[in-house]
């Protein structure tokens, strides 16, 4: 198992997306975000059941960065609850992982 998790979130718009995946990226709290339109989120809210058209927003970055992560999604998103799940990145390719690694803010960093 490798220290890197991928982070998923939702957002509403095209906007919203790039601009948290702008925002992780500027402050080296994510190696890389893809953002993916079209999804159908399907879910209960307040006792109804939901149906919407989002955007899907996989954040690549390490379990050290989670909690620091975790803070600025949860203050930058518009939702009042946002989606925020972090699944761990068992194996990969060592080279990409490398260069995830060289995009993350370090211990150094933070000092």
């Amino acid at each position: 198992m490798t220290d890197k998790i991928v982070v998923l979130s939702t957002v509403e718009t095209a906007e919203q997306a790039r601009a948290l995946a702008l925002l992780l990226i500027e402050r080296r709290l994510a190696g890389c975000v893809n953002i993916v339109s079209g999804v159908t989120s399907v879910y209960s809210w307040k006792g109804a059941t939901e149906q919407t058209g989002e955007f899907l927003v996989i954040i690549k970055t390490s379990r050290e960065l989670f909690a620091e992560l975790r803070s600025v999604v949860e203050s930058a998103h518009p939702y009042e609850l946002p989606e925020l799940i972090a699944l761990p990145i068992e194996d990969g390719s060592e080279r990409y992982l490398g260069w995830l690694a060289g995009g993350l803010k370090s211990r150094e960093d933070a000092r």
